[in-house]
């Protein structure tokens, strides 16, 4: 068994106590942690351990959960941007989306993991199409991730097509790579999903008991489409459906009444805030403060590159903490260390892998990051939190490790080739928007 020492390094454990360790060291053994805390003397004889990492003058933290995206999308980052979400779903995204294959998912999935290990994130919750491709490429990677097949059910036979895609999605690739891939349950949205189709949806998660993955509540269009539709709010309309009958990751909830938080609240409907996205596209703010007020798990998303530009958890820590500090008027609210509980350890409770990632702690899964510290632009150092949070960039991340496996060391990805990723994406990119190849793409 492949047994690995960190040592020397400062510790933020965001375990219960949120605690933090400054000069300590974690022990991994096969794939889980076992032993967190601080350095032991008499236990560095370097024959004991395949490998010890020196981590002087850096971070470890627990890697970053990015509970909403859609990994595939990279291929259209840049493709349709300052556009309200309607127009740019109906008249550039879904009309791009028609002429996928299968190749482009796969190196479009290929292109975020290459992009989130680089910036920290280890998990991410995805909903998307063509999943055995997305799968594949997931298991190259070496991350983790949830996925769920996109379903959309305006069309009868499409939407037939999706749910039997489904079926046997959920048994090829739930727990595959020895339990890196969850799967859940995806319908795109309530104005995506008629009643009589998210019903058909709400019985394939009876049936396997995997909770679903859904976007709510978003647009002002969409909250008030349902009204006329439904006489009540999409989270109203959800609830009455009995889709909270069973556990759920929404996304986005930027358009929500007090009922509707008292709703979630009262169904434990996880939330993922997607900061970066909903702003770049005149969404709006989510009303993360009165969720948490009222108890709901709030986690991070960026949503997808083609909305965000970039999937930098980082980046979304930071808007978290700043924009609800600006539209409260109180910078009290959300302090450093909740934004990043809520891209480590309420991810890991928002995509309802609890007790197994999110933390560093004794037999959780060895997910884990390290972060130089010893940068002009983290110097003074006075609060480690605070640093992270306000000054720290993705690019200070130097060491990746997953499931016990190092993916990234010194910034050099171990297992994947990113010259080929980036030719292949680049080349797909193009064919399906008909843009331009970049000058010095190569294979």
């Amino acid at each position: 068994m492949v047994k690995i020492k960190i040592t020397n390094c400062h510790i933020h454990t965001f375990n219960e106590e949120n605690q933090v360790i400054d000069s300590g060291e974690i022990v991994i053994e096969g794939d889980v942690i076992s032993y967190v805390g601080e350095v032991r003397d008499g236990e560095n004889d370097k024959k004991d351990f395949s490998r010890v990492i020196d981590a002087r003058g850096k971070v470890c933290l627990p890697g970053f959960i990015n509970s909403h995206t859609h990994a595939p999308m990279t291929l259209f980052r840049g493709f349709a941007d300052d556009l309200p979400l309607m127009t740019w779903l109906e008249d550039k995204i879904w009309p791009a989306e028609d002429k996928l294959q299968g190749e482009d998912v796969y190196w479009g999935t290929l292109l975020s993991c290459l992009e989130m290990i680089k910036s920290g994130t280890t998990t991410f919750n995805d909903m998307y199409f063509f999943l055995d491709d997305m799968a594949k490429a997931v298991g190259e990677s070496g991350m983790r991730a949830v996925l769920s097949r996109g379903l959309i059910g305006l069309e009868e036979r499409k939407a037939a097509v999706g749910l039997e895609e489904t079926e046997k999605l959920i048994g090829s690739w739930h727990n595959a790579f020895d339990g890196r891939i969850k799967m859940m349950l995806g319908p795109h949205a309530p104005y995506t999903c008629p009643p009589e189709f998210l019903i058909k949806i709400i019985e394939k998660a009876e049936q396997h008991k995997l909770p679903l993955h859904i976007h709510l509540a978003e647009t002002k269009f969409e909250v008030e489409q349902s009204k006329q539709l439904y006489g009540m709010t999409p989270i109203e309309h959800m609830e009455k459906l009995g889709l909270f009958n069973y556990p759920v990751t929404a996304a986005h909830c930027v358009h929500l009444s007090p009922g509707d938080i008292e709703i979630l609240s009262r169904n434990k409907v996880t939330v993922v805030h997607n900061p970066g996205s909903n702003l770049k596209l005149g969404s709006g703010i989510a009303p993360v403060i009165q969720l948490l007020e009222a108890g709901v798990t709030v986690s991070l998303g960026t949503d997808s590159a083609a909305s965000n530009n970039n999937l930098d958890m980082l980046e979304e820590v930071r808007l978290a903490a700043l924009i609800h500090k600006g539209v409260t008027g109180d910078p009290t609210v959300l302090p450093a260390c909740k934004a990043l509980e809520m891209a480590t350890r309420e991810g890991a409770k928002s995509i309802f892998c609890e007790g197994e990632i999110g933390m560093l702690k004794t037999g959780y899964k060895a997910d884990l990051i390290l972060l130089n510290l010893e940068k002009p632009h983290l110097c003074p150092f006075h609060d480690l939190t605070a640093h992270i949070v306000y000054a720290a960039q993705s690019s200070d991340i130097e060491t990746v490790i997953i499931d016990g496996k190092v993916v990234m060391e010194n910034r050099e990805i171990k297992n994947l080739d990113q010259e080929k990723i980036m030719y292949h994406a680049q080349k797909m990119a193009s064919i399906l928007t008909g843009g331009i190849p970049c000058e010095g793409a190569s294979n």
